[in-house]
């Protein structure tokens, strides 16, 4: 599913906004206390996320929601009556207080219904679309396609890859021309049908998976392919193998991790850089020569190229954009040694997460010339760009950290990089960065 950066937000800011303007206006004597405020709109943000309600799947609709929207109604509204009592507030009758949540109710289920509506429209119109193929052909085919011929999901459906000849418009060829297909037209999503494909088969389009920025997801038949990273979901009566899920592919889990991210960086830079970088840059102009920070270019989220900020701890040199450092490397000033140490020259990345370049937590970004190595020669190099590099993370605070000297260093910060990707939470983000401070203290030195 394509992601939108401000649907989620927006649903939530509006629907705070119904909740507080009609409160204000049928209850105003719940706005003569800060903590009733406070206590409305922290209610409503922890139901909503226990309840997973805003993240919605590209086939979810109105109607596809309504348990959903009346599950909250009943939750929160116990949370609403109760309020009354726990704050003293006794000056309205009960039936008032209904008809003041039902106006909550509707106004929720109204502004629901018009956002359902505008993205049909602007689906019907070839916006927001994915592109996709299917390849095999058997009885489920015929299922897939009425899901993907829906306009108001979103689906552009390129057509289908089989062995067995077809006058079909929509057959686009045998399997093996497949595989070329898919990156020369920019498929987004492949479904494959487990029936008509041998199990190496379908373990190279997993590796290709892997591999590139293509969803492989399969409609399952016995060849045991499960594994304990793939999701199932249903597309009508067909189940359907996610092969690489993971937490963060949830809308509400990346704006969670986004506040987060917001909060932490603006509180690093206004805490500690406001005060640390003028006592850096004199130190550093007593040192060396050169500039404050030092930049260079790193792969981000889905391989974008992003500038990586740090304090400079190095002399200028032609190789700092391909040599990494090592240890005891004489490019490292005396001050330098004492940033790398501490980490502290990782401190300006707080200004790449707040701009959203990267997060507090997630795979290391590495230097262009590294990725473009790595990703021919460690499988799986490139599943650590579905999310967003990160200032540290769990191979950091495993030790996998400093020079590369052997492959098996590569191999298992990947390892960690992809096991953090598919288990993430926001109490293993919290764990990370607690772990990364307590290093930091000890002065662990770092060569990268």
């Amino acid at each position: 599913m394509k992601k939108s950066l401000f649907i989620i937000p927006l649903s939530l800011i509006v629907h705070i906004l119904i909740i507080n303007v009609t409160l204000y206006v049928y209850t105003p004597e719940t706005y003569l206390n800060v903590f009733s405020i406070l206590y409305y709109n922290v209610a409503w943000l922890i139901t909503t996320y226990s309840l997973h309600f805003y993240p919605t799947a590209r086939r979810d609709g109105f109607m596809t929601n309504l348990k959903s929207f009346l599950k909250l109604f009943v939750i929160y509204g116990l949370v609403y009556f109760t309020s009354f009592v726990f704050f003293g507030i006794y000056s309205y009758s009960t039936g008032y207080l209904f008809l003041a949540y039902l106006q909550i109710c509707a106004l929720l289920t109204l502004f629901r219904g018009l956002f359902y509506l505008a993205r049909n429209i602007y689906r019907k119109r070839g916006y927001n679309s994915t592109r996709v193929v299917v390849i095999g052909r058997d009885k489920n085919l015929p299922k897939l396609k009425r899901i993907f011929d829906n306009p108001e999901y979103g689906y552009s459906y390129m057509g289908y890859f089989d062995n067995v000849k077809s006058d079909n418009n929509s057959c686009l060829g045998d399997i093996k021309s497949s595989f070329n297909y898919i990156f020369e037209n920019n498929v987004e999503e492949v479904y494959c049908m487990a029936s008509k494909l041998s199990k190496s088969e379908i373990q190279y389009l997993m590796k290709i998976a892997d591999n590139s920025f293509k969803r492989i997801k399969i409609i399952p038949d016995n060849k045991e392919l499960f594994s304990n990273t793939m999701s199932i979901e249903l597309y009508g009566a067909v189940p359907i193998l996610n092969l690489r899920a993971s937490p963060l592919d949830l809308d509400y889990s990346n704006l969670v991790k986004r506040i987060f991210d917001i909060v932490f960086s603006s509180m690093v830079i206004l805490f500690i850089l406001s005060w640390l970088t003028p006592i850096v840059f004199v130190l550093m102009k007593i040192d060396s020569k050169g500039p404050l920070f030092f930049k260079q270019k790193r792969h981000g989220v889905n391989r974008q190229i992003f500038w990586c900020y740090k304090f400079r701890s190095m002399t200028k040199s032609k190789t700092s954009d391909t040599k990494m450092a090592t240890k005891n490397d004489a490019r490292v000033t005396r001050l330098g040694k004492i940033l790398r140490k501490t980490s502290i020259d990782e401190l300006p990345q707080f200004f790449n997460v707040l701009i959203g370049d990267m997060s507090v937590v997630g795979p290391r970004p590495h230097m262009v010339v590294h990725t473009q190595e790595y990703e021919n020669s460690v499988d799986r190099y490139l599943v650590r760009h579905f999310i967003k590099p990160g200032i540290t993370g769990l191979a950091q605070i495993q030790g996998c950290r400093g020079e590369i000297l052997d492959r098996s260093d590569i191999v298992n910060r990947v390892r960690y990089d992809i096991f953090y990707m598919e288990k993430w939470s926001l109490a293993l983000d919290a764990k990370i960065v607690y772990k990364t401070i307590f290093n930091a203290i000890k002065g662990e030195e770092k060569a990268y």
